[in-house]
């Protein structure tokens, strides 16, 4: 018989609490979620960014679009006629390309019909519509050339569209637009993941190295998660279009609401 006299070990000391995320000093960031042809709503929550910026005091202040800019809403072209006539001069301006700036350019590169039938499903009608194509092409797109359509779209607003980034990054915080691919480094990620993105970022609880904040996914409220923000609320239906403050290790919202 062997006998064994186990001892119990000592418990190991728990790991350090992370520290919070913060945006370098003497920064600003203010995150704007999906947008989608609702200049409307756009104008007033730029309003409100630029108040409470002067309202914070000086900083070197930047604001960027999460993507989705278009579609679905009426006014797509208003919001670039918009910012290419050159957006307020409070802060820097970025911007990101959304899966629907991807799938217009894919559009004008590659004029297709039956991506066209299903771009016109998922919000491309009113783009179009926005930049005046007639509703005898819109009602039966099938009787006319693929390119007929991406035609209506001048340009300086296609090279808009062509000058988007994949995501920018502000100390610990990642901005994109869909999300990122758990496990992958942020230097690393493909810019399917980054445009389309869904469950497996959602639904993980990694640390990605940084807190992403994205848009893309609606919900009815801001997601504030450890390794995720979500600010996508929906504004094309809702009338609740929303911007995420950051500076140092705080975090603020802003947001429209309906019939404000």
């Amino acid at each position: 018989m062997n006998l064994f006299n186990w001892r119990k070990k000592p418990a190991e000391p728990p790991p350090p609490p992370r520290a919070p995320a913060a945006i370098p000093p003497g920064q600003r960031v203010y995150a704007i979620g999906d947008i989608h042809g609702r200049f409307d709503l756009l104008e007033r929550l730029l309003r409100q960014i630029e108040a409470d910026d002067q309202a914070r005091g000086p900083a070197e202040t930047h604001v960027v679009l999460l993507g989705d800019l278009i579609d679905r809403g009426p006014q797509s072209r208003e919001i670039v006629d918009f910012f290419l006539h050159g957006p307020p001069a409070f802060a820097r301006f970025h911007y990101i390309m959304g899966n629907h700036e991807e799938m217009l350019l894919q559009l004008i590169d590659d004029p297709d019909l039956p991506e066209m039938l299903h771009y016109l499903r998922y919000g491309g009608r009113e783009l179009f519509e926005s930049y005046g194509a007639p509703r005898m092409v819109l009602d039966v797109p099938d009787r006319f050339t693929p390119d007929t359509l991406p035609s209506y779209v001048p340009e300086t607003h296609r090279a808009f569209f062509r000058a988007m980034h994949d995501g920018v990054q502000f100390g610990d915080y990642f901005l994109t637009h869909a999300g990122i691919r758990p496990g992958v480094a942020l230097a690393q990620q493909e810019r399917q993941d980054l445009r389309w993105i869904r469950a497996p970022f959602l639904d993980s609880a990694d640390d990605h190295g940084a807190v992403v904040v994205h848009g893309h996914t609606v919900r009815n409220e801001v997601e504030i998660l450890p390794n995720r923000i979500g600010i996508d609320t929906g504004a094309y239906m809702t009338g609740v279009l929303t911007a995420l403050g950051l500076e140092g290790t705080e975090q603020w919202l802003l947001q429209t609401r309906p019939g404000s």
